[in-house]
């Protein structure tokens, strides 16, 4: 009986003061003396987000291509899905790193999704072609960034600078690299055999 005594007392403990524990989520003012990232450089940062979603849907279009049981080449599906949580990866680093730098004023439009203009592939040697251009692309939009941002000698954002090439352009560089001996790979592999079917079977298996 005491046991149900002290759970009432507390449970009324708790109720009554719920309404001193209620939290005010309007947006609240803040100081912004902290704020050095300049517009242009938050406007390209912005950029380079949606930049990386779009290449994160267009290889999960590829992925979901040739995951289809009438394409049926699951090393392909495989590679291209997981390239897409790479690029995606990367959408939420820049946006993370955004919201460390600065205070975002509309963050409901900070990506969009547009769907790629190809979601089918003749073969996957032609996808593996159209993620290296994808991949260079994306590398050519980095490098604008960083020439954005470290423009003006007044505002030149070089903690920003040193991240993106450090942590974006490696990454990039050596993701063009693979790509680029993939394509070289598989071209010798269809050149070997009569029609080609067999050697892209083979080096399905490989990235499976």
């Amino acid at each position: 009986m005491k046991s149900i005594l002290i759970a009432v007392l507390v449970i009324v403990a708790v109720t009554s003061s719920n309404a001193k524990l209620q939290c005010d989520v309007s947006t609240a003012y803040v100081p912004t003396e902290w704020l050095d990232m300049t517009g242009g450089c938050i406007g390209e940062m912005r950029r380079q987000i949606q930049a990386e979603i779009n290449a994160s849907i267009k290889y999960l279009a590829m992925g979901a291509y040739f995951a289809q049981d009438t394409v049926n080449r699951p090393g392909f599906a495989d590679f291209f899905f997981k390239s897409a949580s790479e690029e995606r990866e990367h959408a939420t680093k820049l946006i993370e790193y955004l919201l460390m730098r600065t205070q975002l004023s509309s963050v409901g439009d900070l990506i969009k999704v547009n769907a790629p203009e190809t979601t089918s592939w003749k073969q996957g040697l032609d996808a593996l072609e159209d993620a290296l251009k994808t991949e260079a692309a994306v590398t050519k939009s980095i490098k604008q960034v960083i020439q954005k941002c470290e423009d003006d000698d007044k505002n030149n954002d070089y903690h920003l600078v040193d991240y993106l090439t450090g942590e974006f352009l490696e990454e990039q560089y050596r993701g063009q690299r693979d790509l680029a001996g993939k394509i070289s790979t598989l071209k010798k592999m269809m050149k070997s055999n009569t029609n080609g079917q067999l050697g892209e079977f083979l080096f399905d298996k490989q990235l499976h």
